[in-house]
């Protein structure tokens, strides 16, 4: 890792403002990238002293996400990286109970919204002939995890596109990846049940749960130039859990 990595590049970050995406912002910020944090809380935001250049985007707004992407464009003339870590849980309940209105918003913003991202940016990206998208996945994609049907599935859904999208490009010098992680300790705990957190951790051979600064550090490389052999793929932040 050099400090200079990301120089000259600007990079868009949602949910950067907290968590695994503010790791990410942060890290990048230090390498030499001109980072631009999309987050839906303004009050987050605020708080985010890191990020010279912030804007309130809720990735689930299709028109918001456009008119952002264009905003980015038109103040700095080029996007290098796209991380989509921005993502809502959902209640913890078996499906027979799980609210209809809460399953369609877990879908928006996750499903819905890494799409709109992910779309907005390819075509500049492609003029270019260079970017890297990561978006941010879960273990849960790939199990499945009792009392949480939405999530799981729209994180299996965030990896299927991830994969589809990689493939569409790979010959134009722009890459799409996931990362997986496992449970990661931060405000996303807020909305799980205590149980619900127990199982996860339960499941992880490790026996802790991950950090945002291990999950930024693979986020990072796929998003670097270092990456150049690697599209299409889902890497695993998960302490052993990840079974393929």
């Amino acid at each position: 890792m050099t400090a200079a990595r990301f120089e000259g590049q600007v990079a868009i970050v949602t949910g950067g403002a907290a968590g695994i995406g503010r790791a990410c912002a942060e890290r990048m910020t230090a390498e030499g990238a001109t980072v631009v944090v999309w987050d839906v809380s303004q009050e987050a935001l605020d708080g985010a002293s890191f990020a010279a250049h912030r804007a309130r985007v809720d990735q689930s707004d299709e028109a918001g996400v456009e008119a952002a992407t264009r905003a980015v464009m038109e103040r700095f003339g080029r996007i290098d990286v796209l991380v989509v870590s921005a993502g809502i849980t959902g209640p913890n309940v078996e499906v027979k109970d799980y609210p209809a209105d809460a399953w369609r918003r877990v879908m928006e913003v996750n499903v819905n919204g890494t799409f709109y991202c992910n779309k907005a940016v390819v075509p500049t990206m492609v003029a270019q002939g260079y970017g890297r998208i990561v978006n941010i996945a879960s273990v849960a994609g790939k199990e499945g995890n009792p009392n949480a049907s939405a999530y799981s599935a729209s994180k299996a859904a965030v990896i299927g596109l991830t994969k589809s999208l990689g493939k569409e490009l790979a010959r134009t010098g722009v890459t799409a990846n996931a990362v997986s992680p496992a449970a990661v300790k931060t405000a996303i705990f807020e909305q799980m049940s205590q149980t619900h957190i127990d199982y996860m951790l339960s499941k992880i051979p490790m026996g802790r749960f991950g950090t945002v600064e291990e999950n930024a550090s693979a986020i990072l490389w796929l998003a670097s130039r270092e990456a150049s052999f690697t599209t299409a793929s889902v890497i695993d932040t998960s302490g052993g859990r990840a079974t393929y």
